[in-house]
């Protein structure tokens, strides 16, 4: 039996960063009491107001275990811990429960003695740290508040409070980043030996400014000291290469663990499991055929669950097709590949003519039923993935 995910979504950070285009904001501290409650209200009543909003959550998940939970932003870490435990006895109150993972993203200069100890009371087990860089010059240029001494003073504050699976994100492609830097940022991270590894490139998006800036071939906030694609693919395999070497397994295109540390919740998304998102702008999937997203403005959320609503968007219900493009695109993100054979006899379909050209061409391997894609084209994996859905 599948288990069920809870998301969270804390929309909320102390600025915004240069490259984010994830619905956030900036807002006083005193709207975070009343987003909580809205939070946990809609944990508390979600099959009727997913219900009215024309969502029917399936019979079979209703009494389902939830086995990870995780809080997401934004900056999760800005919220009073009693915030957060709030939240998480609303779920205890509302789902059967066997936590094994409950993840709290924290940005460097938001972690205190206090707050990690408060976490760990509250059952978090697990958190998600926004390094992105540890120049400070990269840092500055990209919005981030903290610091690379923040790092320094947080992570041992983690691991005293008894946090002991702790991730690390890197974004190769920073403005102002070299290849001696991203260097020196992979070799500060092994040194301080987080049990998971996040990287991610850097993307060129029409949602944050510095997207737009870089579409516009503008200058500012340090558009023209971006790399180059090719130096961030040559980043990307720096990064391949020196955290295999200290250990780590590398599971998923963006993400690195020691063994037994990969994340238990993020898998669900890979393997189209079911999870539920509460809060504003939070995705839900049934596992099946439906999913759908909260609305996305935080005080909009907050009046209509007040008012006994949800406002629901992008409720899609997904074909045969798109489940098996699905099935493909996030099987292949996972380094042990796809099974063809299992894909094959549940969608009804012959995949092998798909993937011969790309196997001729050294994309993908495959052995027996087993595909994934060739280790050393990870990083032009989005081209691969057009080519296949082609």
């Amino acid at each position: 039996m599948k288990k069920l995910g809870i998301y969270v979504q804390v929309p909320f950070c102390q600025t915004k960063c240069t490259y984010c285009n994830f619905h956030t904001g900036v807002v006083a501290r005193e709207r975070f009491g009343p987003y909580v409650e809205a939070v946990c209200r809609e944990i508390r009543h979600h099959q009727e107001l997913l219900r009215a909003a024309g969502v029917e959550w399936p019979d079979a998940l209703k009494e389902d275990v939830a086995n990870t939970a995780y809080f997401g932003g934004g900056t999760p870490s800005l919220l009073e811990a009693g915030q957060l435990q709030e939240i998480l006895a609303s779920i205890q109150e509302t789902f059967t429960t066997g936590f094994e993972e409950v993840t709290l993203e924290a940005d460097p200069e938001t972690i205190e003695e206090s707050k990690a100890k408060a976490w760990i009371a509250a059952g978090i087990n697990r958190v998600s740290f926004g390094v992105q860089s540890f120049s400070d010059k990269e840092l500055a240029a990209a919005g981030r508040m903290h610091r690379r001494a923040d790092v320094y003073r947080a992570a041992p504050v983690l691991r005293a409070a008894g946090i002991r699976n702790v991730s690390f994100d890197l974004i190769a492609g920073l403005p102002h980043q070299t290849k001696e830097s991203w260097k020196q940022s992979l070799e500060e991270l092994i040194a301080l030996g987080p049990e998971h590894v996040s990287v991610y490139l850097l993307e060129v998006d029409e949602g944050s400014r510095l997207g737009k800036e870089l579409l516009a071939k503008g200058t500012r906030y340090s558009a023209g000291a971006v790399p180059s694609e090719d130096e961030m693919a040559e980043f990307y395999g720096m990064a391949q290469e020196a955290l295999g070497a200290a250990g780590y397994r590398h599971y998923e295109i963006s993400n690195w663990a020691k063994p037994g540390f990969e994340s238990k919740h993020n898998l669900k998304y890979w393997r189209r499991e079911p999870y539920l998102g509460f809060g504003a702008g939070a995705h839900s999937f049934s596992g099946g055929r439906q999913r759908w997203a909260n609305a996305h403005d935080s005080a909009a959320y907050v009046k209509a669950v007040e008012n006994g609503r949800l406002q629901v968007e992008q409720l899609e219900t997904v074909g045969t097709e798109q489940a098996l493009e699905e099935e493909l695109f996030l099987g292949l993100r996972q380094l042990d590949g796809i099974d063809l054979g299992r894909i094959e006899r549940e969608y009804g379909v012959a995949l092998v003519n798909r993937f011969e050209p790309l196997t001729a061409a050294g994309l993908v391997e495959r052995k027996g039923d087993l595909v994934r894609l060739a280790e050393k084209k990870l990083s032009v994996s989005n081209e691969v993935f057009v080519e296949l859905m082609r």
